[in-house]
């Protein structure tokens, strides 16, 4: 087992090697007995289209990836399990033994913006190596990609207020996490996941929910508790049983340096203006507003006049606002004609009908800019570059013979975001439905 010990993380990553389907292993032991599973190959990772309504995407997961490739490794009990089961033979468990991808990978840097087409990732080396890495490349992506691009949404429709994720409660314990990641690099400050804190550093935050003023005989009571405990900087739940009599108790118990109050239900910009109103005449000015309750980007967008500090975001948020995965696929775009390594590489692609066509060739890609600076098309090719864009490419070289070059930490990639965010049309930010904010050009 590996950790990224340049970042401090503090969670070893164990054998990622059964995150991947049957069939992967099956190829393979197909390839080694044909005699082509060491030819050459170029897999591309892509998708043909957005989600509906949706003017960009964002790449996320990219640093997941390069752990779970690094950690693709068959262990003991795995090589175990495998035989046990039958599932290849043993000259192929054999192979596997020694697996380690020894190959390249470029790829959008996490935290870049992604159009249909765009070569996002491109893994390169064995057919035998490149095949086994499909399915775990694409379950981190599709996933932590659309988590990412909910929250980029939504952060875009705050403004400058803050989000903090909350949706551990509401998807899969590691679901919990990797979202809470992705969220991050889309924009939001905090998270409520302590595991998400833990293993990548993102600031968290918490105080109280209901059960805790339900414990107490009287809402006066919770409140004293939690404000002698956690400060008069706290924020305090008011919306329980009557609001504003919450919010002249709060008021009473903590004083006008109240850190923040929490409105989690009802209608929320009314309820808001009401709290602002009252917070102002009890002498609560710097008081805070916080709204939660199954906000999305579009609730949030309503509440942009409304007198509110911050936003708690869940249950839309982790199941990717209605868009829980991306739909990208890992396709073979290029293979050489033998195993020999000055083999030239053969462009390759699956002829299809109803949508499913691909590109084949090893792309670069580039994003075109008008006089202002301000994205106009995402160019993507296979032959040489244009001049024009030579300093306009994507792509990023992050493992080199094996080793992974290209580590990060998740500020750099938030701070990415943000830019490449800032660099489309201001049109990318609205959340009508409409097709993708730039074209994508094949050259």
């Amino acid at each position: 087992m590996n950790t990224a010990d340049d970042l401090g993380l503090p969670v070893d990553v164990p054998s990622t090697a059964l995150f991947t389907d049957h069939y992967e292993l099956t190829m393979l032991q197909a390839a080694l007995a044909a005699g082509t599973a060491d030819r050459r190959s170029v897999f591309e990772v892509f998708t043909r289209r957005l989600p509906e309504g949706r003017r960009y995407g964002v790449v996320a997961g990219t640093g997941r990836v390069l752990d779970a490739v690094e950690n693709f490794r068959f262990d003991a009990d795995v090589l175990g399990f495998l035989r046990e089961r039958r599932v290849v033979d043993e000259p192929t468990l054999e192979w596997l033994a020694s697996y380690r991808f020894t190959g390249d990978i470029w790829g959008y840097p996490e935290g870049e913006v992604y159009f249909p087409g765009s070569p996002i990732v491109r893994v390169e080396g064995s057919f035998a190596q490149c095949v086994l890495l499909e399915t775990v490349i694409l379950s981190i992506l599709n996933h932590d990609s659309a988590i990412a691009a909910a929250a980029s949404r939504m952060s875009s429709a705050a403004g400058n207020r803050p989000l903090v994720e909350m949706g551990a409660r509401r998807t899969h314990e590691l679901s919990a996490v990797a979202a809470a990641r992705a969220a991050y690099v889309g924009g939001f400050a905090t998270t409520s996941d302590l595991a998400a804190g833990f293993r990548y550093g993102i600031p968290t935050v918490g105080t109280s929910a209901h059960a805790f003023t339900l414990l107490h005989d009287r809402e006066r009571d919770a409140f004293q508790a939690q404000v002698t405990s956690l400060g008069r900087g706290t924020t305090l739940l008011v919306d329980t049983y009557d609001v504003a009599e919450a919010v002249r108790t709060a008021v009473e118990v903590a004083g006008a340096d109240l850190g923040a109050v929490r409105i989690d239900s009802g209608d929320l910009l009314l309820v808001a203006h009401r709290v602002r109103q009252q917070l102002d005449e009890l002498g609560a000015t710097k008081t805070k507003i916080i709204v939660t309750s199954d906000l999305d980007e579009y609730a949030i967008a309503s509440l942009a006049a409304a007198p509110v500090d911050s936003y708690g975001v869940g249950t839309q948020l982790v199941t990717g606002s209605g868009h829980p995965t991306c739909s990208m696929v890992y396709k073979l775009v290029a293979r050489a004609e033998s195993a020999d390594p000055k083999a030239p590489l053969v462009p390759v692609a699956k002829k299809s009908t109803g949508g499913k066509t691909s590109i084949g060739g090893r792309k670069w890609a580039a994003r075109r800019l008008d006089e202002h600076g301000v994205a106009e098309a995402e160019v993507i090719g296979t032959g040489p570059v244009p001049g024009g864009l030579a300093d306009r490419q994507l792509l990023a070289e992050l493992v080199k013979g094996g080793q992974v070059v290209a580590r990060e930490p998740l500020d750099v990639v938030r701070d990415r975001h943000a830019a490449a965010r800032a660099n489309l049309p201001l049109s990318a930010t609205q959340l009508s439905r409409g097709e993708p904010v730039i074209p994508t050009e094949y050259v």
